[in-house]
């Protein structure tokens, strides 16, 4: 595959080459002060990307996985139980992993293209009357479906309850592209990676802990070693890890951090969701729709596109791979085959997205689909034209 393309699958994202720069620095010696001059200055930017003035942030060698991990064996013990939505294919590896660490997960089946269920969990939540559920999951961004869901919602569906369980969110494919609020939203843990929003290669979990979810941790009877926070925390305070740490891709994050913070959060927000739209755009002139089932629940980082049915959407990705050099993202699990996915988020413009939709527009036209080559690219373009970032500029 030809690296001058850009790739439109959900992560890892594009990599601006100053990031990649950042990542490929010489050895240094991560036991002295000049490691805790990356280190310290992550951890603050963190904070100020989840808009928390409160979280504890802690940063793994490892993925959005392994921060799953992280949230899990650091506050419950063997039995505990919480409460989860399956909604798509990374809901459901979260609670496939807390049923492998021997939790009790009440499982609350859903639509695939529907968000979070809030009122159902207030229902289930107001019949727990000895608070036995622990945790409520929740994926913000459900990257199989390309669907976002409503974190407050959750929250107050908790206070509504009146239960004490804590709050954890997957924000893997949310956090740094699409705006997170970590304390108005009552989060306790919230889990993203360095691969997606933060434009980097993968290789970092990165995560923001309450106070509550730390007091948690003292009790937690689950085995952790390496995703220890507690060991992590001690790291930290002597300007190091419990470990060797991932210097390069430390050094890419604290330049990362920089880059966001100096585009400014909501530019960045306002970014992703205005390439977004021009994606929706070619979507609906394509005569083709979304698998996320209503505006309110369309994410602003993935798009996942339905095919006709009898139509293998999979065939649109490997054909774009093989004849065009471009890569998309197929379909997974329930909608295998039913899909196809354009990521559009972390380094990523309007024209970069623009050769995007064209490319999609070739490979639908060159298996037979009915689309007329131009369609989807003239919406966008309509869209970008009207509401560019310097045009909104203008208007402010």
């Amino acid at each position: 595959m030809s690296f001058q393309n850009p790739v439109f699958i959900p992560g890892p994202t594009n990599m601006p080459e100053t990031l990649r720069q950042a990542c490929y620095m010489p050895t240094i010696d991560h036991r002295s002060p000049t490691f805790g001059k990356i280190l310290h200055p992550c951890l603050e930017g963190v904070q100020k990307v989840l808009k928390s003035d409160t979280a504890k942030v802690f940063i793994f060698p490892s993925t959005g996985t392994g921060g799953w991990e992280t949230a899990l064996s650091n506050t419950l013990s063997k039995g505990d139980k919480v409460l989860a939505a399956r909604n798509g294919m990374f809901s459901h590896r979260w609670i496939d992993m807390c049923q492998r660490h021997g939790l009790d997960v009440q499982i609350v089946e859903t639509a695939w293209g529907e968000g979070l269920p809030a009122d159902r969990y207030e229902e289930i939540l107001r019949a727990d009357k000895s608070h036995d559920i622990k945790v409520v999951l929740a994926t913000h961004n459900e990257t199989a479906t390309g669907v976002k869901s409503d974190i407050a919602a959750v929250r107050r569906a908790l206070v509504a309850a009146g239960h004490p369980a804590l709050l954890f969110v997957d924000g893997v494919s949310s956090i740094a592209s699409m705006d997170f609020r970590f304390d108005e939203w009552g989060v306790d843990v919230a889990v993203t990676g360095s691969q997606k929003g933060f434009m980097l290669p993968a290789g970092l979990a990165i995560l923001g802990f309450s106070d509550k979810a730390i007091a948690a941790s003292k009790n937690a009877g689950l085995p952790r070693t390496f995703f220890d926070i507690k060991d992590m925390q001690n790291g930290y305070n002597a300007n190091a890890f419990p470990y060797t740490p991932p210097v390069g891709l430390m050094n890419g994050l604290k330049l990362s951090l920089e880059m966001l913070l100096g585009e400014g959060l909501e530019n960045v927000f306002a970014r992703h969701h205005r390439i977004a739209e021009g994606v929706r755009a070619a979507v609906s002139a394509w005569g083709l729709d979304l698998c996320a089932v209503s505006p309110d629940v369309y994410s602003d980082t993935v798009s996942a596109i339905r095919t006709p049915e009898g139509f293998n959407a999979t065939d649109i990705v490997t054909l774009a791979a093989e004849k065009y050099d471009v890569a998309f993202g197929v379909g997974l699990g329930e909608v295998a085959g039913k899909v196809f996915r354009i990521g559009h988020l972390g380094s990523l413009t309007d024209v970069m997205t623009l050769s995007g939709l064209a490319t999609a527009e070739m490979c639908m036209a060159d298996l037979g689909l009915d689309i007329t080559l131009g369609s989807g690219v003239a919406a966008a373009q309509q869209y970008y034209r009207s509401n560019s970032a310097l045009a909104q500029r203008i208007a402010a």
